[in-house]
């Protein structure tokens, strides 16, 4: 059950943004080892000056397109499958909603069962073994 904040300039349209998140959703299940469902997404649109980003640093340049991915996720994953879901999710990009990859930024933070409450105030750490649980 990762959760990302997907960061950009405001402006663009629905569906554009719409396209993002699907592009995500694809290449979180089919190279990211997360179940089809297990969709969630906080959209954050910035004003000019509140989205500060280096235009050439580690690639580049970046375009006002810049899309920043924070993904924090209840697993770590091994480099193989965290680079294999890094191409897919650009190459998703780059076809819908037609993202440049050097505008593409993704950061993955690992944590625990222990750091999540998926309802209820319940921690995911205690929820029993055989319940619905998802593995991050």
């Amino acid at each position: 059950m990762p959760f990302t904040r997907i960061s950009l300039l405001a402006g663009k349209p629905p569906a554009h943004l719409a396209a993002i998140a699907d592009s995500l959703n694809r290449a979180m299940v089919e190279g990211f080892e997360v179940p089809e469902t297990d969709q969630f997404v906080a959209i954050h649109q910035h004003q000019p000056g509140e989205l500060i980003f280096d235009r050439h640093y580690g690639g580049g340049p970046r375009s006002d397109d810049f899309v920043l991915f924070h993904i924090t996720t209840g697993r770590v994953r091994s480099q193989d499958v965290q680079q294999d879901f890094y191409r897919q999710l650009v190459a998703r990009l780059a076809i819908n909603p037609g993202l440049r990859p050097e505008d593409v930024m993704i950061v993955i933070v690992n944590s625990t069962f222990d750091n999540f409450s998926f309802a209820s105030g319940i921690a995911a750490s205690t929820i029993p073994a055989g319940q619905p649980r998802q593995s991050g």
